[in-house]
């Protein structure tokens, strides 16, 4: 007997990681496929989906494709999955990428015969998993866009071309990993001098609308557990700056703390600033 057919595209998954989880999990695809270059047999079996390091079996007949590896793969994983592409799938780019990368990357997947879409993630992907908010960017956002909306995703589209949507993501990372970067830099030499508490007292006076020592302790796990993932996009970050005929020496000392930290291997804990300073310190000595 013929299976009935799942409503709207087969979707595949190309990198099966925090993002990739979060947006199958939230979308709950029938027939959904993944690729890895890791093995994820624990999470495809925990995710329903059918997965494994064969990209030809995973992109099989998917008119929807979300590319979700590090920033330093997005290239590679372009390459690698293009032979294998169903002609004008959409092939959505969610990592963060200068985007002189993601143009790059569309070269290939077009030269393939599929459509690819700049793909910006704009936020933590949990809670909101497949809702969280992206920005698309090229010729084919507006088609993308449709689809997405479909499937009940938050997704906008951006004038410009294919980098479009990533230059805006690039640019807000200066910002937001940089916060994080200068947190573990004030805040790790506030608790070894023994002054922690008082330069608490002088944030709070200076600017009493944020909670410090629990944005403090946020930007810290930010780093402990995402760190690597974070140095790699901050790596892209500083492309775009240089492509932009500007310095990137924040971005790179910001790439240098988030990779420095996740280096220690560490897990978060408990959401206190303090404790989680300590345990940082005792494994940077």
């Amino acid at each position: 007997m013929q299976q009935p057919q799942s409503a709207g595209p087969r979707i595949a998954f190309v990198g099966f990681g925090e993002a990739g989880q979060a947006f199958c999990g939230g979308l709950q695809p029938q027939a959904a496929r993944a690729y890895d270059r890791a093995p994820l047999a624990d999470r495809y079996a925990a995710a329903g989906v059918a997965g494994g390091s064969d990209p030809a079996a995973a992109l099989e007949g998917a008119g929807l494709v979300f590319c979700l590896v590090t920033a330093d793969q997005a290239l590679a994983a372009a390459e690698t999955c293009a032979p294998h592409l169903t002609p004008a799938a959409l092939w959505l780019d969610g990592n963060s990428c200068a985007p002189a990368t993601k143009r790059r990357a569309a070269v290939v997947i077009a030269a393939a015969g599929g459509r690819y879409v700049d793909m910006a993630i704009m936020a933590p992907v949990h809670p909101l998993r497949h809702r969280t908010p992206v920005l698309l960017a090229g010729p084919d956002a507006c088609a993308a866009a449709a689809v997405l909306d479909t499937l009940g995703m938050a997704a906008s589209v951006v004038a410009g071309p294919v980098g479009a949507a990533s230059a805006i993501k690039m640019i807000r990372s200066v910002m937001v990993k940089g916060v994080e970067a200068l947190t573990a830099e004030c805040f790790l030499a506030a608790r070894r001098a023994g002054v922690d508490a008082a330069v608490i007292g002088s944030l709070v006076a200076s600017d009493p609308g944020i909670d410090w020592p629990a944005q403090g302790a946020y930007n810290l796990e930010r780093m402990m557990v995402h760190g690597a993932r974070r140095a790699a996009e901050m790596a892209e970050v500083a492309a775009t700056l240089r492509e932009l005929g500007l310095p990137d020496r924040m971005a790179r000392a910001t790439m240098d703390w988030q990779a420095q930290i996740a280096a220690l291997g560490l897990a978060a804990g408990p959401a206190v600033l303090d404790e989680r300073a300590d345990r940082i310190l005792r494994a940077l000595v």
